[in-house]
């Protein structure tokens, strides 16, 4: 892969996702997490993306689905198909798309609710060192919160769990672009500081490659191009149908791109 040439933190050799034991959501995904860098995984609504990321945190069985091909390894460590807990235990923490924090608990109880991770290394203190919102907020009902607030609440309670690697799903979901920018500008603070390695799932692939080292495109279940944050804005299809710089705005996919000019050459 030319994603990076780094020893990678985590790694998927062509992994294959089927749900219901008949759909193939995700087929030969291999894609790199080196230590100490984030990685965007960019892609379109119903691309692969979640599955991606629910396959490498465990949570894919109360969704009908398994991993039926290809491996997950982390640290050297083949992890495919292990429960959430195990995953979770060996430090990969996952951020979910929705249901991130437990609305009828106050934001206190939802961090006290956090499993202690292997060590504890990050205390409640230093959570809200990063995340100063929350020590405001601590006797709020979580239901109450912003968007925003949420989402610093759910990375709150990830960083708790001592993550080496986070998978955040969706952070830029629904939220106005200066909110964006602060929790994109959190998740870089969170790598440089406490050296925590991101694998960020996102379809706002401006925000996710503001901040990223590197990146893949997933379309259909597979990984269409991937490089450095560098070689990806390069790219003029990348920059065109993925953060609206060209001629066409309109949010087509990138093979579609491919699968047109290839018929009318008209690029």
């Amino acid at each position: 892969m030319t994603a990076s040439p780094a020893t990678p933190l985590l790694e998927l050799e062509n992994v294959e996702v089927v749900y219901h034991r008949v759909a193939t959501a995700v087929q030969g995904v291999s894609l790199r997490v080196p230590e100490r860098s984030i990685v965007a995984l960019l892609g379109t609504n119903g691309a692969g993306k979640t599955t991606t990321l629910r396959a490498v945190s465990g949570f894919l069985g109360g969704d009908d689905a398994r991993v039926v091909a290809g491996r997950i390894v982390f640290r050297g460590e083949v992890i495919t198909g292990r429960m959430p807990h195990e995953v979770a235990r060996r430090g990969l923490v996952l951020v979910p798309e929705r249901d991130k924090v437990f609305e009828t608990l106050t934001v206190g109880e939802n961090l006290d609710a956090v499993v202690p991770g292997r060590r504890r290394l990050v205390t409640r203190e230093q959570v809200f060192h990063y995340f100063p919102v929350l020590a405001e907020r601590r006797r709020q009902l979580a239901g109450y919160l912003s968007g925003g607030e949420r989402q610093m609440l759910a990375l709150a309670s990830a960083l708790l769990c001592q993550p080496e690697l986070l998978l955040v799903d969706e952070l830029s979901l629904g939220l106005a672009p200066a909110i964006v920018e602060t929790l994109m500008a959190l998740v870089r603070r969170l790598r440089d500081e406490l050296g925590t390695a991101v694998l960020l799932v996102e379809q706002n692939a401006a925000a996710a490659l503001a901040v990223a080292d590197a990146g893949y495109v997933l379309e259909h279940g597979r990984i269409v191009y991937d490089g450095s944050v560098e070689r990806l804005l390069a790219h003029e299809d990348i920059r065109e149908f993925y953060l609206g710089v060209g001629h066409r705005t309109d949010r087509v996919r990138y093979t579609d791109v491919k699968q047109y000019r290839r018929r009318r050459r008209w690029f």
